[in-house]
């Protein structure tokens, strides 16, 4: 379930996108219309959103003190959200305070994105681009999210060379991906793209999902510490997601470069 259009690789560069996969690009961008629509083919983001935020807004205040029922809590912190797509992750950013930047390498993403913040009254900075780019321009952030990218992109050491980059002496960076399993290749990839229909069928490429500790170990490689890990469960009985310890499928991971 790509909440980014995680098209980010080491192919060949394009003006304005840097390195991105030009089949995830046109695959992607087929999508675009459907961001906002809550029962489109992104009505599985939707659905885990919520839990996404709680998870990213609490590990955001506990790293800087912040009061988590402040309803302006990430006020003065400066986020980048790479792979923003539509902005779902965003607007809410926004709404807490935070100055906001999303980067996306699909146009239609992004023209999508400014102009549901414009209709919202939000001022986001969207930025047609790719990680790499912004590293090149020496750009540092409070908060960087990597939220289901990484499964996507062609070059993982590249990309996450990139991103780790973007955080700034006593910043952090939370990322959620899907991890490589037996569980996740049923449920996450045969089961939502094929039988649920949660997500357009090849959406995911299970030979790319990431475990936990090869993403701990890019955060390592990139001067980050690793200080929380959460999987995000689904129970199929009563159709209800949850944060819990279960990491078989999906899960969510904070990283912190030390001030």
């Amino acid at each position: 379930m790509a909440d980014a259009l995680g098209i980010y690789g080491s192919g060949s560069s394009r003006s304005g996108t840097g390195s991105a996969s030009q089949r995830e690009m046109e695959h992607f961008a087929e999508l675009a219309d459907a961001w906002w629509d809550p029962n489109g083919e992104f009505k599985a983001l939707h659905r885990i959103n919520p839990f996404r935020l709680t998870y990213i807004r609490d590990q955001i205040c506990r790293h800087f003190g912040r009061d988590v029922t402040d309803l302006t809590s990430l006020t003065g912190l400066r986020i980048l959200d790479v792979g923003c797509g539509g902005g779902l992750l965003c607007e809410p950013m926004s709404r807490l305070g935070a100055d906001v930047t999303g980067l996306d390498a699909t146009s239609a993403s992004i023209d999508i994105a400014r102009n549901h913040a414009g209709q919202m009254g939000l001022n986001i900075d969207y930025q047609l681009g790719s990680p790499e780019d912004f590293a090149k321009q020496g750009m540092s952030f409070d908060v960087v999210l990597n939220i289901e990218v990484i499964e996507h992109v062609e070059d993982i050491d590249f990309f996450m060379a990139a991103c780790t980059t973007l955080v700034k002496p006593g910043g952090m960076m939370i990322g959620a991906t899907l991890n490589r399993t037996v569980k996740s290749l049923a449920l996450a990839k045969i089961g939502a793209e094929y039988f649920l229909r949660w997500v357009p069928p090849g959406t995911h490429d299970w030979r790319k999902f990431v475990k936990p500790s090869e993403f701990a170990a890019h955060f390592r490689r990139g001067g980050l510490d690793t200080v929380d890990l959460t999987g995000l469960n689904f129970d199929p009985l009563n159709g209800a997601w949850t944060l819990g310890g279960d990491l078989d499928v999906n899960y969510l991971i904070s990283a912190a470069r030390p001030g």
